[in-house]
């Protein structure tokens, strides 16, 4: 048998499972992204020859993978809210992105500098690496489908879902500082940095963003001719379509392409919010975003098959821990002080703070343009290892809880 043709099998099987195990492992305390992780380390483990997966020998490949995957899944969170944007609706998640996240990124460089001793260029970028939630691996604590009810999203699903779809293009910024300090050092690179890098790539993304989901909205729902109105057709594939017309205007602005497809997304949805339609771009965008999960997983099982965590030191995974148990649940439970959030509900989103498929992105994009003076393979294995981490607790946990949390929301 060809490798070709193995994997041609394989990347099927696992498509056909994707539409499979959900029914399957429905109210169970086991996630579908644990599975397909546990799958890929199994299958890794067999001898059939398959190449290695190496982000280090393949890191553009896995690049653009999961850039597709992560652009994909923004689409959907913001296609599933069903709250308007607002400063008093939203307050959770300007909370989460305003001082959870720069804390969050603090803390974790500063656990990488004292634990590891590595440069700050490094030390920083671990941290902007992993300071994202996670829209890909969070399904089990996320929005479900969009609904004519402004209300229905309780505010946990609701404040992880618009926290991962906005952060994963916000830590953009601090992830180019990293860049700008390990290439060229000193602090001459600020000033550039901050008009152009904060400034000037946000505002394009949500300006573009803006832009498109209007124009993108009209034609799906409110244009005059009924042959060019999208919305009557139920063509769910349109929804790929705005996904990658946003993304790519935007980053040939040189904006930041999440944040513009996330705001896109969210401006389709306030076009026409009780159009059935709405419900059908979500459902196309989920199965493809579940899809490109099977085949990421699989992977990230099979870079730990084959020993893809033999850099990986206790202090590594000490960073990794800390993230996790310590710095993530401390930052979002005090940025929550004051809040719409009950205690509660502050304890689970502080704790839910998911990491995955976002982080394995920028980690590929940074070393593919400085040296951080760290051996690429290390700075992958404790990457590798939080987001392996995160799938498997977060996806024990994440089943029970929220059925907990429902059941005494019931209740109350």
């Amino acid at each position: 048998m060809s490798t070709p043709d193995l994997l041609l099998a394989i990347g099927g099987a696992a498509a056909l499972l994707a539409a499979l195990l959900p029914g399957v492992l429905a109210k169970r305390a086991i996630s579908l992204p644990l599975t397909y992780l546990a799958g890929g380390v199994l299958l890794f483990l067999l001898p059939l020859g398959l190449p290695e997966p190496d982000p280090v020998a393949h890191r553009l490949a896995l690049e653009h993978i999961t850039e597709i995957c992560v652009v994909i899944s923004l689409m959907g969170a913001g296609l599933a809210l069903n709250r308007r944007v607002g400063w008093r609706s939203w307050g959770t998640t300007w909370r989460l992105l305003g001082w959870a996240m720069p804390v969050t990124i603090a803390g974790v460089a500063g656990a990488a500098l004292v634990l590891l001793e590595w440069p700050l260029a490094a030390a920083l970028l671990i941290g902007a690496v992993l300071a994202p939630t996670d829209p890909v691996l969070a399904s089990d604590v996320h929005v479900g489908e969009p609904v004519d009810v402004e209300n229905a999203d309780d505010e946990v699903r609701f404040a992880l879902t618009s926290e991962a779809g906005l952060n994963d293009g916000l830590a953009f910024p601090i992830v180019y500082a990293a860049i700008a300090l390990a290439a060229v050092g000193g602090a001459g690179w600020a000033g550039e940095w901050a008009l152009v890098d904060v400034l000037y790539r946000t505002a394009a993304g949500v300006i573009c963003g803006l832009l498109l989901g209007r124009v993108l909205g009209r034609l799906f729902f409110h244009t005059g001719k009924k042959k060019l109105r999208l919305a009557e057709r139920h063509d769910g594939f349109v929804a790929l379509a705005a996904t990658l017309l946003s993304y790519g205007l935007t980053e040939l602005a040189h904006g930041y392409g999440f944040v513009a497809v996330f705001v896109t997304a969210c401006t389709i949805r306030n076009a026409e919010r009780g159009h059935g339609y709405n419900s059908v771009l979500h459902g196309f965008v989920e199965q493809i975003e579940r899809l490109f999960t099977a085949w990421l997983l699989l992977l990230l099982g099979g870079f730990v098959a084959a020993g893809g965590l033999a850099a990986l030191t206790w202090r590594g995974a000490a960073v990794g821990v800390l993230l996790l148990f310590v710095i993530r649940p401390l930052a979002g439970w005090l940025s929550q002080a004051g809040g719409a959030a009950g205690p509660r509900e502050r304890l689970v989103i502080s704790f839910f703070g998911i990491r995955g498929i976002g982080s394995l992105f920028y980690l590929a994009f940074a070393l593919g343009h400085a040296d951080f003076g760290v051996p690429a393979d290390e700075l992958w294995a404790v990457a590798g290892f939080t987001v392996l981490a995160s799938v498997v607790v977060h996806g024990v946990t994440a089943t029970p809880v929220m059925r907990r949390l429902d059941a005494l929301r019931a209740r109350r």
